[in-house]
Parts: C-alpha cells; structure tokens; sequence
C-alpha cells in the first residue's frame, strides 16, 4: 500500500519524545480507531488474503489499533500503542528488485485449481502484521525479533517497511524477498524520510554479526548477498539500497521527489536543495535516508511533512501559477489516505501515559491532527463508531468531507482549513497538559477515558464549524450559480 514514513529519533524531537509517523494511503479505506483488549484479541489468526493461519501466544497487551470498517479484506490494524508503551506502524510499502525476488520470491497465496488439491497459504502481508506482533512486545526491538521469526517461518507476499518504537528507540525493518529481512536502530538525532522505496542507504554488518547494537539481519544474510551476486556497490561500503532496492524511472515520479520535499523541510542550512547547484534534486537516488534536523522536530512538523503536496515549489499542484510542472509529481498529502497516525512515546511522563497517539482521517492536507492517550480501555465513538456511510457524526467522515469539499476550491478554503488545524493541535494539547498535570498529581490515570471524550467532543465541534465554513464556499463556487443582477 502506498505510504510515507517519517521516524524522529529523541534528540531529535523538541521534548525528547520518540514519534514514528506514517500515512496509510489505501484507496479511500474507511477507517476507524479503536482498543483492542486482551478479551479481543484472537489465539488463532487467519489471513483474508493469503489464507496463512497462525497460533498467537497467550496473555496478549491491550493495544489501538486503526483497522478497516469494512472486514470483507481483513483488519488492516495499521498501526498502534500497546499498554507497555511500543508504538508500531506497519507497513510502509517498499520497492525491490529481479535480483532480489528471483533468489527469495514472495511467499504468494494459491488457490487450489481443482476439488482434489489443495491450497497452498501465503506469507504474511501488511493485512496482518500489527494484529501478529504489536500485542506479544514489551520494546521496540522485540518488535523485530518477532516479526522476523514469523518472517523466516512464513515468508511475506510484498516487500514492506515497518517502524517501531518505545521510549528509547526506534527500530525500522525491511523485508527483503520473501523470507530475508534487515533492521536498524536510527541514530537518535536524526529523522528518518521513507516514501514507498528500499530506504535504508547504510547497514553495519560488523555489528549486524557481532554485538547487535544497531543492526540486526537474517542470519544467512551474507551468504544470500554473495551467492546472488546482489552487491552493486563499489566501495567496499554496504548500501543496502543499491543491493536490495530500485532505480527506476517511475522512481523519480512517484517516490524520490517525497523525500526530496521533506529534507528540503528539515535541513534547509545543511545543504542545498533547490537551484542548478543542488545536492539533490527531486529525482535524485541519494537522498539520505536519514538526516540530522536543522532544528528540533515536534508534532506539528511531522504532521506538516505528511500533509506535503510541494507547496513552496514550482512542483505544488494548488499553486494556481503555470509552471508547465504543477502536479507532476506524487504529493504526500494524497487524495486517497484512510488514516495517518503519529505514535508519541514521552519519556517525563508517567508510564501510563507515556503514550499519545495523533491520529488524523483522510487528505492531511486538508485534516487535522487529533492527540490521545493510548493507554484507555476503549476510544470515544467519535473515534470508533465508524460506518461505511457518509456521515457527520464521526471524525473519519468528517475529515473526508471536509478535503473533497475543500480541494476543488483550494484558494478560498485554505484559510479555513489552516486555521481548524490548528485550533485541533492546540486545543488538544492544552487538554492533553490539563490531564497529564491532573493525572500525574492524583497519580489516578483512568482519567484517560475522560481526557479522550473530552478532546474528541473539542475536535467534533471545530470539525462541524469548518465543515459549515468549506461547504458554503463550494456552494457559493458552484458552477450554476446566476443572479439578476449579473446582467
């Protein structure tokens, strides 16, 4: 499925906070935010898509989760915060190669072609994965380890990228074929920008095979890299990019140019961006994977970078200027999104409510960012009374409304549109302030449940205003409009 990740490591982010982010852009995938609570949680899964059923370990943690409303496809969980504080998002959908697939090939479902046979299961696949790890991990590099068992036993039938994180670190994993898969640990003053490709651009396999600090891989995974003859690189330096990746034409269309708009953002000093002496441009395949910010990243910024259409650029589809290159590119900020999510892991805060979890429905360029706590027995209905109807009575709707209403009408809405984005951030963090110094003084954090009824009724009711405000200015801008007066 097509996605972007950003990942901001502690000494990264304004207040120490670990955050992995990552829209899930689907097609128009109705979603919802819910708790998934042990009682819940299935002891045997089966995958909708590749048939592959799987036995779940025993004594499952609480965990949210943002699946599909519609189950026809599987759940689809997403991503999520577990009660011991590991926030996961999976999966960001990454590029490969014949190389690679012709050596490991992708673990495919077959359906059995006559009574007589049998089917023959899948691997596992984005449909799965939160639902098969998030609940049985306690950090986030057990986050790896136990996907990587299930991997190895299994296989995958797509090439994926998966986040991890506690309030320490950050764990990014990427599958490689069917069966083989590679890890690391982001350094933590830097920001990781993954758009849809093999992103990891460096990997110590001294460490990988000696002390583990901040590498992990297949055990076979040398072997695999020279009986394949998979290394490209000249330097005696591994890139796993070059190995494992692509370097296609559709590349520089559909997934360079995300990354080039979100280190131009970061890293503006550092180097230089635009111009006929640009260290990179948007169709660049070096891009660093992961960049030392100009400045400390919070909230707001990762959400900025996911809600990116190249605005400031010759390249940003609503410009209204003929560029002869506005929308050549694949925004960030996509039509087509079900659900973004900013997994916060805070570390001066109490263990029960160390977790926050920004959640935002649809087009984030046109949606607001939504904050609540993680550790709650259940999520408002605002949240997770989610239907496959239009309706203004949740947030998912309201948001999707919000962006169709708004996008053909882009320079009269955006006024409007900014200024409920940032009444939802800031309002959400002055009530978020308010329970945590409430919470933290009665050390009672049940008040969880509370805090999020009282958030989402917030939002609900800047979401109605904009809504009242976006649909008036379509109408007034409909194309039968005709007065008296006009002739």
């Amino acid at each position: 499925m097509p996605c972007t990740t950003v990942l901001v490591g502690r000494k990264a982010s304004n207040d120490c906070s670990t955050m992995i982010a990552r829209t899930d852009d689907g097609h128009f995938d109705v979603k919802k935010l819910t708790v998934v609570n042990p009682k819940d949680q299935p002891k045997k899964y089966k995958s909708k898509i590749s048939h592959v059923e799987i036995e779940l370990p025993e004594k499952p943690l609480r965990y949210t989760s943002c699946p599909s409303v519609d189950p026809k496809e599987g759940i689809w969980a997403a991503t999520g915060i577990n009660e011991a504080n590991v926030g996961m998002t999976a999966t960001e959908t990454i590029t490969s190669n014949p190389r690679v697939l012709a050596a490991d090939p992708l673990v495919e479902y077959k359906k059995a072609k006559y009574r007589h046979n049998k089917e023959v299961p899948g691997g596992i696949g984005e449909e799965d994965i939160v639902v098969l790890v998030l609940p049985y991990i306690r950090t986030a590099r057990e986050g790896v380890l136990r996907l990587a068992e299930l991997l190895e036993k299994y296989g995958t039938y797509e090439s994926n990228g998966i986040a991890f994180n506690d309030v320490n670190e950050i764990w990014w994993m990427e599958t490689i074929g069917g069966h083989h898969w590679i890890a690391r640990r982001i350094p933590e003053d830097t920001v990781v920008i993954n758009p849809n490709q093999f992103g990891m651009d460096g990997f110590d396999l001294e460490d990988a095979f000696g002390k583990q600090e901040a590498h992990l891989c297949s055990k076979d995974l040398k072997e695999f890299i020279r009986d394949n003859h998979l290394d490209l690189n000249q330097d005696g330096r591994l890139n796993p990019r070059n190995v494992f990746g692509s370097r296609r034409d559709m590349d520089h269309i559909y997934n360079t140019p995300r990354a080039w708009f979100m280190g131009r953002y970061l890293t503006p000093k550092t180097y230089r961006w635009d111009g006929p002496e640009a260290d990179f441009t948007p169709e660049s395949d070096n891009i660093p994977w992961c960049l030392k910010p100009d400045r400390k990243v919070a909230a707001e910024d990762v959400k900025y970078l996911l809600s990116g259409h190249y605005q400031g650029t010759p390249y940003d589809p609503y410009s209204g200027r003929d560029t002869g290159c506005c929308g050549m590119y694949r925004s960030i900020g996509i039509n087509r999104t079900g659900v973004t999510s900013i997994c916060q892991i805070r570390p001066d805060l109490p263990e029960e409510i160390r977790g926050i979890e920004w959640i935002c429905f649809g087009s984030t360029t046109f949606s607001a960012a939504l904050p609540v706590y993680a550790n709650a027995r259940r999520m408002p209905d605002y949240l997770s009374k989610v239907t496959l109807d239009t309706s203004t009575d949740n947030y998912y709707w309201g948001s999707r409304l919000i962006g169709a209403l708004a996008d053909p009408h882009y320079a009269s809405a955006i006024q409007n549109i900014d200024r409920y984005e940032e009444a939802v951030m800031t309002k959400g963090r002055q009530l978020i302030r308010e329970y945590d110094r409430k919470m933290t003084e009665k050390k009672d954090f049940s008040l969880t449940e509370e805090a999020n009824e009282k958030i989402c009724a917030m939002a609900r009711k800047e979401t109605i205003s904009t809504l009242n405000k976006v649909l008036m200015t379509a109408s007034e801008k409909m194309r039968n409009g005709f007065n008296l007066a006009d002739h």
